[in-house]
């Protein structure tokens, strides 16, 4: 089998900027498009759907569709997993996943933004309700049969520890690139919304634009891989449930599992109120959004060299673990924003604010980059530790199991935090739900980092002994 080159790690990388800057605008700006701010109605924002805790009383329309689509995401990780697993085709078991859900995947992000019915009337909100659940649940649909054989692939055509951080650190990067040009959002779409007239008009051609570059990234690393060069895996026989019971067996992988699902619980809760937390908390206007989101992809981005060659000398665990430590102060940190309203106005690029809104932002953004480096680069790297060590126990490669466990346990945890947001940020008034949703990512973020400590990195790393390996087979 082939050694996996650095120019060809970075045109695998480059799949993971498209996935991510579909999956940005969907994480991002789905909430805020749908849930609307004052701020937001006031700079031209239509309002599509009921608005409110409207589901059981304490569900909001769009909380209720993204727990859903997320749940179903997770569903059917699992199901792409095994199905990857035990492909037979001549072109891999992971490219022609790819390669057919590139293409769906780009016009159906585009398509959940573009709820078609007059939403002054009640039936038409209800319609337009009707199409943002449809149209979520293909899009996880689909990024799950992009994404899951792709990160299986990425534990198979890296073959050493050197392969698998350069690999993680250039997917790591490109998937914050990524992420970062869909927080540019605001800018682009307030650039264009003086020439169309029409705020709504602008934020689709966006992201209509947004997703062609994100179909052309998608395709490089299908046509730029031959993956029976760098892969020579037997696909697997086992059935699904028996597979995906095996991979929870691995005691590290379960304790990994637990502490990741509450990162993305508080990480989520956090990503989705930075829109409300930079308005309504700090009070600064709309276009520091994009200027704060994409600094702090820039910060990340300067640390990634650094974790590299610290995490070589104390390894992951402590790394992530100080990661939950960092982040739990920023989010604990922005539950108090809001004070310094009043001083003496600073004119900027992105409009006027007043030196105490811009420090707290600035703060908020600068400390919350390095642990966001930290998990943009190892959790993936320790997914792939954890799959490698059970190849060596079972005799069986399930990689496409490993990382559809993982993502079916953060997804689930993505789910529930859309239902915490939505339900928390309308609690009170004057920003108190916004405030309370910070607070608890804090508190989410803490339990995350007491799991972790419980990880046995060492084990993970090491070879199985001869009886451990008669045991398990």
């Amino acid at each position: 089998m082939k050694s996996l080159s650095k120019g060809k790690t970075w045109l695998f990388a480059v799949g993971q900027f498209g996935w991510a800057l579909l999956s940005g605008l969907i994480g991002s700006w789905l909430v805020s498009f749908y849930l609307p701010s004052a701020e937001s109605i006031a700079a031209g924002q239509k309002i599509f759907i009921p608005q409110g805790r409207v589901i059981l009383g304490f569900l909001t329309v769009i909380g209720g569709v993204t727990a859903l689509g997320r749940i179903f995401d997770a569903i059917t990780d699992p199901l792409i997993a095994s199905l990857s697993d035990k492909c037979k085709s001549k072109s891999g078991r992971r490219i022609p996943f790819m390669k057919w859900a590139a293409l769906p995947l780009a016009v159906t992000t585009v398509l959940v933004f573009c709820a078609p019915f007059d939403a002054d009337a009640k039936s038409g909100s209800w319609l337009n309700s009707l199409w943002v659940c449809l149209t979520v649940l293909a899009y996880y649909f689909l990024i799950t049969m992009y994404c899951t054989p792709y990160t299986a692939l990425y534990s198979e055509i890296t073959h050493s520890e050197k392969e698998r951080m350069l690999a993680s650190s250039a997917i790591s990067l490109t998937f914050i690139l990524g992420t970062g040009i869909g927080y540019l959002g605001p800018a682009v779409w307030g650039a264009l919304t003086p020439v169309f007239g029409d705020r709504v008009l602008a934020i689709r051609v966006t992201f209509a634009a947004f997703a062609v570059i994100a179909l052309l990234c998608m395709y490089v690393p299908v046509f730029a891989i031959k993956e029976k060069d760098y892969v020579d895996t037997v696909p697997s026989q086992t059935t699904m449930m028996k597979s995906l019971g095996m991979t929870f067996r691995n005691k590290s992988f379960r304790v990994f599992v637990g502490s990741d699902i509450f990162y993305w619980l508080g990480l989520t809760m956090f990503q989705t109120g930075i829109p409300y937390f930079v308005t309504s908390l700090i009070g600064l206007p709309e276009a520091f959004q994009s200027m704060f989101l994409v600094l702090m992809t820039v910060l990340s981005l300067v640390f990634y060299p650094g974790i590299n060659s610290v995490t070589s000398k104390v390894g992951k665990k402590k790394m992530v673990v100080a990661a939950f430590v960092m982040f739990t102060a920023v989010f604990a940190f922005t539950a108090f924003t809001g004070f310094g309203k009043n001083g003496n106005l600073v004119n900027t690029p992105f409009g006027a604010a007043t030196a105490g809104q811009l420090v707290q932002g600035l703060l908020m953004i600068v400390c919350g980059s390095l642990p966001m480096a930290i998990f943009g680069i190892l959790p993936q790297a320790m997914v792939a530790d954890c799959a490698e060590y059970d190849q060596k126990l079972t005799g069986e490669s399930r990689q496409g199991m490993f990382f559809a466990a993982r993502t079916f346990c953060f997804k689930l945890g993505q789910a529930l935090a859309m239902v915490l947001f939505t339900s928390l940020a309308t609690v009170g008034s004057n920003g108190f739900g916004y405030r309370l949703a910070a607070m608890t990512a804090a508190v989410l973020c803490a339990i995350g980092g007491v799991i972790l400590l419980f990880y046995n990195e060492k084990k993970v790393l090491s070879n199985p002994t001869p009886e451990e390996i008669a045991a398990a087979r």
